[in-house]
């Protein structure tokens, strides 16, 4: 198989509270720790400042081979801290406005037909917190169930009011209950184009992503996890329709990480969003890679997104199926598989074993990204590059197609 010598990499990160320098920072630890696994050596260098798309080089080399990748974050960190740095009660009343609006655009049904798991992740965070205030709010009312005098709220109402902030807020707070109130808060935007200044987001990360395109490459990644895969629709979908070949003669590949496209696309008002996916699933030069985990509860597992979308009737993105435990030791992996938040992150972490799937070599490796649809643990455990197999890379480009 062909090495990539030169690659481009547009990443867009999910809803978390992280900056492109703490992004490059973890990055640079999860290459780290994949180089030790696969043996070969990484380094990568300072962050660079380019508009909305702020980038850092990686050289990767092992034995016979050396990939240099360019890696710009297109992260949306200032509508996170925008959003979850509101006082609590602004943020309480716009999360439960956000559930209402995606249970009345059809999002809930959708998720429980295409996603039970992900149907419950939604659901999670509203019901947590309204059984914390119907606790709180029978403390307080308590002297009336009983039938105690009026004079009894004076103790109810501050021990009612101790308990919320004491025992309440510290469990939502772990569980960051509302920090995914702000996640769907973003959904609704991301589905409707308006509000928190998504649409602006969006135009200005197409901008510098186009420039980024601009340097020369043997490969081209765009490559999201989670929140970030509506962006990267929205941001290559509005590319494609000012420049419909603009991919022409490149390899490009658009992967996405435990995708949360359909958390916005689902709902009524994301017609755009929708489109945008048509038009990403029919671009010949893109292979679109869709990367799912079985015990990863926050994307659509088995899904075809495509046609979820309403475009069943063109190729379907490529899934392949991953699994995490055989990626980390049993130990770390028994540390964090009853966090949800923390399982799903791995996507975009190193490993501790060698495994078919690894997110530094899959954006700063020496094989095509798109051989990770068909790569058996034979091919990965050496990081076999033959010399110049093209009939193998064009065979793996077509998966799916």
């Amino acid at each position: 198989m062909k090495s990539i010598n030169k690659r481009v990499v547009l990443h867009f990160p999910g809803f978390e509270p992280l900056d492109a320098t703490a992004h490059r920072a973890r990055y640079e630890r999860s290459a780290k720790q994949s180089a030790a696994v696969w043996d070969f050596s990484v380094a990568v260098d300072a962050l660079r400042n380019f508009g909305r798309a702020p980038y850092f080089d990686i050289k990767a080399k092992g034995a016979g081979w050396e990939t240099q990748s360019r890696i710009h974050i297109l992260d949306h960190n200032d509508l996170v801290a925008k959003l979850n740095g509101r006082p609590f009660f602004v943020r309480l009343v716009h999360g439960y406005l956000a559930a209402a609006k995606i249970a009345l655009s059809g999002g809930l049904t959708g998720y429980f037909r295409h996603a039970w798991r992900f149907g419950l992740f939604f659901v999670f965070p509203f019901l947590l917190m309204l059984v914390g205030l119907l606790l709180s709010l029978s403390i307080a009312f308590s002297p009336f169930v009983f039938g105690l005098p009026s004079w009894s709220h004076v103790g109810s109402i501050p021990l009612a009011v101790a308990f919320f902030i004491r025992i309440v807020l510290p469990q939502a707070e772990r569980l960051h209950t509302l920090h995914l109130f702000s996640d769907w808060e973003m959904a609704v935007a991301m589905a409707k184009l308006n509000g928190i200044g998504a649409e602006q987001l969006i135009e200005a990360c197409a901008i510098s992503a186009r420039q980024a395109l601009d340097e020369p490459a043997d490969e081209y990644v765009i490559s999201s996890h989670s929140m970030g895969s509506s962006v990267a629709a929205h941001v290559i979908g509005l590319l494609l329709e000012r420049e419909p070949e603009l991919f022409q003669d490149r390899q490009v590949v658009f992967t996405t990480l435990g995708s949360a496209i359909l958390q916005c696309a689902l709902l009524r008002p994301a017609a755009v969003l929708r489109s945008r996916v048509g038009l990403i699933a029919r671009c010949q030069e893109i292979f679109w890679l869709d990367v799912h985990c079985l015990t990863d509860a926050i994307h659509f597992y088995k899904t075809k997104v495509a046609a979820a979308c309403g475009h069943a009737d063109i190729a379907q993105p490529t899934i392949i199926f991953i699994r995490f435990k055989k990626m980390l030791t049993s130990r770390h992996y028994a540390k964090i598989k009853r966090d949800f938040l923390r399982v799903h992150r791995q996507y975009v972490l190193g490993p501790d074993i060698r495994a078919p799937f690894d997110f530094t070599l899959l954006t700063a490796g020496p094989l095509p990204a798109s051989s990770f649809a068909t790569s058996a643990q034979a091919t990965m455990s050496d990081l076999n590059i033959g010399a110049g197999n093209d009939e193998e890379t064009a065979r793996v480009s077509s998966v799916g197609r």
